[in-house]
């Protein structure tokens, strides 16, 4: 009996034992890729090489750390480099294996397109197997044919490490140790660059290699200078000391070599690589990944708030985020921070929200809280950023930097000072010159076959030098972020008379003073901002431009100041380009921001104000209306009416009515100030049961997310949508406040402050809240910093259901800063927020 006894402990620790062997392999799951507990590995479910999403993708315990596991050309590619062409991705369960062919060339990136790609005269069918096999996947490629003589050592896999998580980590290659450095170091390696055997794919590209690849460094040759690798071998070991971000690669063919992608541009990653042998074509390629597995990880409960934090009357919800596997039920509690410490609240209603992409969802309201103070959530071990209820809690700091620091620093045209900072010199006073025609640029820019003005390509165009902003880091105009946001801002004037006065700015000596009070209102300052350069460029035109854009790649990727872009001479080679285009929906829209911004302009600044009226009425006459914009049409008559009272605007409206409703989710939000002017019984009665509609579709829209708000993830951070709909929802509250709530306006404003998905829950705001992305995309990223009143893109989504947010300051999809609405929008939305929680 003794024996018998001893036998069910020991045969139960085998049960135990042998289940938690089994269970540790990597197998398909039903979001269709690869899942061992905390850690997953995806398979070209993404296709966005470019910005480091793609291919093979490891995520562990609950952080992306490499990626883009694929087919390449060069060693450490950048943004311009050729990219494969997805074929097919199929998953097959009985197998274990996720199979995706590709092929390079992608003929519609060849010398075209919004950021052409110069590919080589190579033809390469292949494909990519993905299996698991126990506690490893296993990653083969096979080629349809041997790699030709002149692209052996070019052609290889590559899979790119983060390098924001790997700073001073180690790393193992056979036995070799290494810490990942902050900066590149060389020495570095010379080669024959693929340019040297361009392709002629796509005769109808309009993209000029000349142009693209300049003259000494050039950002879209990525191989002719590379690091040399720091170290060769057949086993590779990431992080050997950290158990939540070790994994290991193994090739069983080709040497394993690691790369830093810095040394040829900036915003690179790290790369491990395998060359292709010659003559290989079956199993080319095959890696065996090893991921290390922590048995017991679970995803710690995220708990999501506003950073800044909530006025006392308005709706207060945090969003906790938990593991799928986590079945642990704690009760959420807030706690008020007192000088004795802290104050358990016996307020707040727990419910369970439910599923959406990777996560499970608590709610917990608090809404009854209205005592003044500080606060934190706690949710078990986990707790969130403190933050503040108070009825000042959007008075200062909280919209005031956007018009304070972002809004002057993208200046153009002008210095910014900041006290004894230089945030940038003088710049770009030798704009511009007349874009090439028949010519595919960058960035989404192309010249069509002809100027569409009385200017000649190279003819110096005057007039263009004062006004506008910088988009991002790109430094260029165009002219929907430039009418855009000026359109935004005189529509927070009109909404808000914000009469704030914080900034010193001259156009005529083009110095901007941070923090100098000039007497001046500032929003207004920088409504005249935008309308100089969209005016200034129409008056000396004849007609809108496109944009103003440097004219070469090497000037494009320019970190830094601004004024170091070019001479500001006017007149040679370095000046940029104006492009011009024929576009009726664009035109349309800039006619609408132009009207809105003459009301606002009006008794600031008598000329320009007339001046922008007369360019709105104008277009709105000229230009010829197509299906795509007849919307934008409706815009124009709009804010036309609403700056003249007009008879012929009014009339267009009404006669538009059955267009209107039928398409009310696109007109409806600006449809109903002029509704209102109109007091038209039979127009107002059809637009408000469609608005009826629209109502019930945004609140079905809403409720298919724990945020509140419409939100559908995509590659591309979703804060620049929810705030731009946050923004369209005020017009819809304040003119039909029967039908609309404002609960979408708090939802998307908390969404920006931080209750947004992930585990990065800081403010979109930079600067602005207890936790903020203070590592931007803006002139000043390659210092790793930020500017503030800068609002990022936001959580991006790693396909098919991972919410990320990386603190990396080249990752465009996440924390990029733009013009014409990134940012005002936000303003415009807490502008917003205060006016209705005061009840002015």
């Amino acid at each position: 009996m003794k024996k018998q006894k001893l036998l069910f402990p020991i045969i139960g620790c085998l049960f135990f034992l042998s289940q938690s062997l089994f269970s540790q392999k990597f197998e398909l799951s039903s979001a269709g890729y690869f899942q061992d507990r905390g850690v997953d590995v995806m398979a070209f479910d993404d296709i966005y090489p470019e910005g480091h999403q793609g291919g093979v993708s490891l995520i562990m315990h609950g952080n992306r750390v490499a990626t883009n596991g694929d087919i390449r050309l060069e060693p450490t590619p950048g943004q311009w480099q050729p990219v494969p062409k997805q074929r097919e991705r199929k998953l097959d369960n009985a197998t274990n294996t996720i199979t995706a062919w590709l092929s390079y060339p992608d003929t519609s990136r060849h010398m075209t397109g919004f950021n052409p790609m110069i590919y080589p005269d190579l033809v390469l069918d292949y494909v990519v197997n993905v299996k698991g096999e126990g506690k490893s996947v296993i990653v083969t490629v096979d080629l349809d044919r041997p790699i030709p003589a002149e692209f052996v050592g070019k052609v290889g896999f590559n899979l790119e490490l983060f390098p924001g998580a790997l700073f001073g980590k180690p790393w193992i290659m056979d036995g070799l140790t290494g810490i990942f450095p902050q900066q590149p170091n060389g020495p570095t390696l010379s080669e024959k660059a693929n340019i040297s055997h361009t392709g002629n794919f796509n005769p109808e590209g309009k993209a000029s290699v000349e142009q693209l690849t300049g003259h000494g460094y050039s950002p879209i040759i990525a191989d002719d200078i590379v690091a040399e690798p720091y170290a060769v071998g057949k086993r590779f070991t990431v992080r050997p000391d950290d158990p939540y971000n070790r994994f290991t690669i193994v090739s069983e063919g080709a040497d394993l070599k690691l790369f830093d992608g810095r040394m040829n541009h900036n915003n690179g990653w790290f790369v491990v690589r395998s060359e292709v042998p010659a003559g290989a074509t079956k199993g080319a390629i095959k890696w065996v990944i090893t991921p290390n597995v922590v048995e017991d990880w679970i995803y710690m409960p995220v708990i999501q708030t506003s950073q800044l934090g909530y006025h006392p009357d308005q709706p207060k919800v945090a969003v906790i985020e938990l593991d799928k596997r986590d079945n642990r039920k704690e009760t959420p509690q807030l706690y008020k921070i007192t000088d004795d410490g802290d104050k358990a609240m016996t307020t707040g209603t727990k419910s369970e929200w439910g599923q959406f992409l990777r996560y499970n969802y608590l709610k917990f309201d608090f809404t009854d809280v209205k005592e003044e103070g500080l606060y934190q959530v706690k949710y078990g071990d986990s707790f969130s950023s403190v933050f503040r209820i108070a009825k000042d809690v959007y008075d200062r700091g909280a919209w005031q930097p956007v018009l304070e620091y972002f809004l002057p620093v993208q200046m153009c045209h002008m210095r910014i000072n900041e006290k004894y900072r230089v945030w940038h010199g003088c710049c770009h006073m030798d704009d511009a010159r007349m874009a090439p025609v028949n010519f595919n640029h960058i960035d989404g820019y192309e010249q069509g076959p002809s100027t569409l003005t009385k200017y000649q390509p190279g003819d110096v165009v005057p007039g263009l030098n004062i006004g506008g902003w910088h988009d991002a880091g790109d430094f260029d105009l165009r002219v929907e972020s430039q009418a855009g946001e000026t359109y935004i801002l005189a529509l927070a004037y009109e909404a808000f008379k914000v009469d704030y006065d914080a900034t010193a700015i001259d156009q005529h000596t083009r110095v901007t003073e941070i923090h100098q009070p000039d007497g001046k209102a500032d929003l207004l300052q920088q409504v005249e901002n935008g309308a100089l350069t969209v005016v200034g460029a129409y008056r000396a035109l004849g007609r809108l431009y496109r944009g103003i854009i440097c004219n070469d790649l090497r000037q494009y990727v320019l970190l830094g100041d601004g004024m170091t872009m070019t001479d500001n001479v006017t007149g040679n080679e370095d000046d940029r380009w104006v492009f011009t285009e024929d576009n009726p929906n664009r035109e349309l829209t800039t006619a609408a921001h132009l009207a809105a911004a003459s009301r606002v302009l009006k008794g600031f600044n008598d000329t320009l104000s007339v001046q922008l009226l007369e360019a709105a009425r104008e277009i709105y006459k000229v230009t010829n209306v197509t299906d795509h914009a007849k919307s934008a049409k409706i815009q124009a008559a709009v804010e036309l009416y609403l700056a003249t009272g007009e008879k012929e605007y009014k009339d267009y409206l009404l006669s538009e009515s059955k267009f209107i409703t039928e398409n009310i989710d696109r007109v409806g939000w600006f449809i109903g100030r002029a509704d209102k002017k109109m007091n038209d019984r039979k127009f107002s009665q059809a637009v408000h049961k469609a608005m009826l509609g629209l109502r019930n579709k945004l609140e079905e829209q809403g409720a298919e997310t724990p945020y509140g708000i419409p939100y559908r993830p995509h590659i591309w951070g979703a804060g620049w949508d929810i705030q731009a709909f946050g923004y369209r929802h005020y017009f819809l509250h304040t003119a039909y406040p029967e039908i609309f709530g404002a609960e979408f306006i708090y939802n998307a404003l908390n969404f920006i402050l931080g209750c947004h998905p992930g585990s990065n829950t800081s403010s979109f705001a930079s600067g602005i809240g207890a936790k903020s992305a203070t590592v931007g995309y803006g002139l000043n990223r390659a210092d790793w910093s930020y500017i503030p009143g800068g609002v990022v893109s936001g959580t991006a989504l790693i396909r098919p259901d991972f919410p990320e947010l990386l603190e990396f300051p080249f990752l465009w999809q996440q924390v990029e800063y733009v013009m014409g609405g990134g940012s005002s929008h936000y303003m415009f939305l807490v502008l917003a927020a205060q006016q209705l929680l005061s009840g002015k």
